[in-house]
């Protein structure tokens, strides 16, 4: 699995986890709906930081809550 999947399995899990759809977290992030469906779908593989700030903001947890997933260990190695 990559950063960019684990990223997007984990957005789908917190919104699932707080009965949010995406377009919501996507109003109340104030990250744009093209955005947020773009990470979702996988057409956006380096989301920023700061989009993710935003995400979590929205979610009401700390990038170090989010990260703090089985998802994020043993990552595959980005650069090959």
């Amino acid at each position: 699995m990559t950063i960019g999947e684990a990223v997007r399995y984990r957005i789908l899990q917190l919104c699932e986890e707080r009965n949010l759809s995406v377009n919501k977290l996507s109003s109340i992030s104030g990250v744009t709906q093209s955005t947020v469906n773009n990470i979702i779908s996988g057409r956006n593989h380096s989301t920023t930081v700061s989009t993710l700030q935003k995400l979590c903001d929205g979610l009401g947890i700390t990038i170090q809550n989010f990260f703090q997933s089985d998802l994020f260990v043993g990552l595959e190695q980005e650069i090959k």
